[in-house]
């Protein structure tokens, strides 16, 4: 089998983080669709987004370069440049994020983190499970709605930012001629020219 890149293409998401990506975009899917009616599905695709999330904050200090924190976090200055030059359709191409894609990282991530938190509220008050059950049991049941309100709040938050994320793929893949899903896909873009 032979696994050398052809000439013009160059290995930039390596395949934990690929793995991350999809495994995390089914997880809340199937999160976000299950949401009352499956209450088991629903926990079990949280906690998977609970593990999911500690890998990634993990792997965003110790993986290679372009999945590492440090290779795509900006400015709010640098973000605003940059989206101003997609307006202006001239926009620099990055082999990584782009400020833009790198402020989304972060956005959906504390989004999640907020979602799981409220989630774990709303279950060990509402339900009396999972690890805050037992803080949670002895409270007014209004806790637990307010919890719940705070929790769909924040899933609807995340499911926002995860269309502007898909709008942000389709323009810089139609700005910069690449398949930006097929890249997270395999792995590789074009190599800079």
């Amino acid at each position: 089998m032979n696994t050398s890149l052809p000439d013009n293409e160059i290995k930039v998401w390596d395949l934990p983080t690929r793995v991350f990506h999809w495994t995390l975009a089914g997880s809340f899917m199937i999160a976000y669709l299950t949401e009352d009616d499956f209450i088991a599905l629903h926990t079990l695709a949280g906690y998977t987004i609970i593990g999911l999330i500690l890998f990634r904050l993990v792997w965003g200090v110790v993986g290679p370069r372009h999945a590492r924190f440090s290779d795509f976090a900006h400015p709010p200055g640098s973000v605003l440049a940059y989206l101003k030059q997609v307006i202006r359709f001239r926009a620099e191409r990055y082999l990584g994020h782009n400020p833009a894609g790198g402020a989304m990282v972060f956005a959906l991530l504390i989004a999640l983190i907020l979602t799981i938190v409220s989630g774990l509220v709303t279950y060990g008050a509402e339900q009396a499970a999972g690890p805050l059950a037992g803080v949670m049991n002895d409270l007014p049941a209004y806790i637990g709605k307010a919890a719940e309100e705070v929790h769909e709040f924040f899933a609807n938050v995340t499911l926002l930012l995860v269309l502007l994320h898909l709008a942000g793929v389709l323009v810089a893949s139609l700005q910069h001629g690449e398949n930006l899903v097929r890249s997270m896909i395999n792995g590789r873009k074009q190599a800079p020219r």
